[in-house]
């Protein structure tokens, strides 16, 4: 790993009830700079707070517990709870004979349509393969082919087999099950269960001031329960994504954007937020079904799965053909598009995964059955349980909010504009994926940016440092109504969701501003965790409709082609003093359809 260079100059479980001492209330005419919640009954010290407990929080973690005193874990539910577990293809690296960190480069820009960093995807593809290793070394169990080789496939965008898989399509449990392990036998960790991160202290003034603290609620820790205070001198944010955002989504139930949120409040700026990638092939439950669904993998189409608009023996076509060089295994930007138009045109709420075929022998479905129950044995079950038998049935799938490409806006080593703030992972935008992930990216992210981040903090940690008193830090305190939460969703789900254009996204403004304005009258998480989700919709609805052309997941119908010459480069936002501003900062595009660098676009003000 290269040298950093110095960093720059600053640019759900049990729903407790009502918390005694808050000031619960909306703000009217703007965003809350800080969550309303009681004063801290408890104080504890740690170097660094960890915040989230997969691959990126928990690597971040270990290789900073030998070069700080003490790093202390907080996550929302049990470590094992959050969306590494959930990850079914694999992580992505050049391991395979003939593969090279230059290919994946190369794939990695070309998903990403033109908005990633150059520099961050040439650190995740060059230092991916050591990281891998490492996890290995550590005790992650990788699927091997029978020669003894790290079995490897492929998955939508790439161009060479090279993703590792474990457990056939339980990669993120094996690597959730290693790393939780690990922690287990490092004692100078600790570890503190069914903790929210309401919102960091901070030393001085909003765009000035650095980590402090951070303010934790947590329940059911014996002395430590209830709204207490860590005293840090460095925060690492890996609390990943904001998938509740939207109705119907892959992310689990704890995926509310709370530290995005929390970073966005403290001073940091949120990059490309409206790069949200919805993942092609989610299995559809019905029209009613909503939160956490079920995934199928993009790795079963990689095993040969092709996308129909019906049962092939009734007339049914595959649709993808024609669409993309690489069809069912194009980018997932094209196939989520790609299901979604065929979707328009026959009137249908969904498409056909046909996996009917797959294995040595497609015409026996035993071989077929022995196949699914080697490879995809979680996903065999989980859609047998919902009657659907792969060997033998078209699985429906549809289009649901997977993965936000955009966060908290990093540096190559994961440094935010806050001093003292670092992200890492999904929660963070450090450049690598553009305006679409390439699959398996992910879990690599979190490994390569973790292992950056440990390798220069420790040289740069603060001094500890007094928080200002939350009245003196330029933060309003507000508080939204949990009972929106619904109507949100609903919104953001159908004016910006996968199809978006001017009209629905003004409305969607329009209504998450009235929601945001509908006072709390009970202080608790579920009033905490919506204000997260009203603030980053805020975010989210207005950079995509500022961004006035389709790229990669950013789909608008009335801007329908890619405009490099207006809009290559990213959209910022910030929020002060209970106003969001939006900000289009330009940069030459980084795939092969360069084009011309453009001028700035700007907005602001309360929304």
């Amino acid at each position: 790993m290269p040298d950093a260079p110095a960093r720059p100059a600053a640019q759900p479980g049990a729903r407790p009830g009502a918390q005694p001492g808050a000031q619960p209330g909306g703000l009217p005419g703007g965003l809350p700079g800080r969550l309303a919640a009681p004063a801290p009954g408890w104080t504890t010290r740690a170097d660094v707070v960890v915040i989230g407990s997969g691959i990126a929080g928990l690597t971040a973690a270990l290789r900073l517990k030998d070069r700080v005193e003490k790093v202390l874990v907080v996550t929302k539910d049990v470590l094992a709870a959050g969306s590494t577990q959930w990850a079914q293809g694999g992580i992505a690296a050049a391991l395979g004979p003939g593969d090279t960190p230059a290919e994946h480069e190369i794939d990695t820009l070309v998903a990403g349509a033109g908005a990633c960093d150059a520099e961050a995807v040439r650190a995740l593809v060059t230092e991916g393969p050591e990281a891998v290793r490492e996890l290995i070394a550590l005790g992650a169990q990788f699927d091997h082919a029978p020669d003894g080789e790290l079995s490897l496939t492929r998955e939508g965008g790439h161009h060479r087999d090279r993703i590792a898989h474990a457990g056939g399509d339980a990669t993120g449990a094996e690597i959730q099950r290693a790393l939780i392990a690990a922690v287990a036998r490092a004692p100078e960790i600790e570890v503190v269960e069914h903790a929210l991160a309401v919102d960091l202290l901070l030393d001085g003034p909003v765009g000035s001031g650095g980590v402090a603290g951070v303010t934790l609620h947590v329940m059911g820790e014996g002395q430590r329960d209830g709204v207490g205070a860590v005293r840090c001198r460095a925060v690492v944010l890996a609390s990943g994504g904001l998938g509740q955002v939207f109705s119907q989504t892959t992310n689990p139930a704890v995926s509310t954007g709370d530290g995005t949120a929390l970073a966005l409040r403290a001073g940091a700026r949120l990059r490309d937020l409206e790069f949200v990638q919805f993942h092609p092939t989610v299995m559809y439950l019905g029209p009613h079904s909503l939160g956490q669904q079920p995934l199928i993998s993009e790795a079963v189409r990689g095993e040969g799965a092709v996308l129909v608009d019906g049962p092939p023996e009734d007339g049914g076509t595959a649709f993808m053909r024609g669409v993309h060089e690489l069809a069912d295994l194009a980018p997932r930007d094209v196939v989520a598009k790609a299901i979604t138009r065929r979707m328009h045109e026959t009137g249908r709420a969904h498409m056909w995964l046909d996996a009917r075929h797959l294995g040595e022998d497609p015409d026996d479905p035993a071989a077929v059955a022995r196949f699914w129950e080697r490879r995809f044995p979680t996903i065999l079950a989980t859609a047998r349980s919902h009657g659907v038998d792969p060997v033998t049935d078209l699985i429906p799938v549809a289009p649901a909010c997977h993965y936000a490409s955009g966060g908290v806006a990093t540096d190559l080593w994961g440094r935010t504009d806050v001093p003292g703030l670092y992200a890492t992972g999904e929660v963070a935008c450090s450049g690598v994926h553009g305006a679409n992930r390439l699959a398996s990216n992910s879990l690599l992210e979190g490994l390569v940016f973790s292992r950056r981040i440990a390798s220069v903090l420790p040289g740069e940690l603060r001094g500890w440092s007094e928080p200002l008193d939350p009245a003196d830090d330029g933060r309003a305190p507000g508080l939204v109504d949990a009972a929106v939460r619904p109507r949100l969703q609903e919104t953001m789900t159908a004016r910006a969701g996968v199809l978006r254009s001017a009209a629905g996204l003004t409305a969607a403004a329009e209504e998450v501003a009235a929601l945001a304005a509908e006072p709390a009258t009970v202080v608790d998480v579920a009033a905490w965790e919506t204000t997260n989700l009203v603030t980053l919709s805020t975010a989210l609805a207005g950079a995509a409709l500022l961004r006035e052309e389709t790229r990669g997941s950013h789909w608008r119908e009335d801007f329908p082609e890619r405009d490099d010459a207006r809009w290559a480069g990213h959209v910022d936002a910030t929020l002060r003093e209970g106003a969001l501003a939006l900000l289009h900062v330009p940069a030459p595009a980084t795939d092969p359809a360069a084009g011309p660098t453009p001028a700035p676009v700007t907005t602001g003000g309360p929304r």
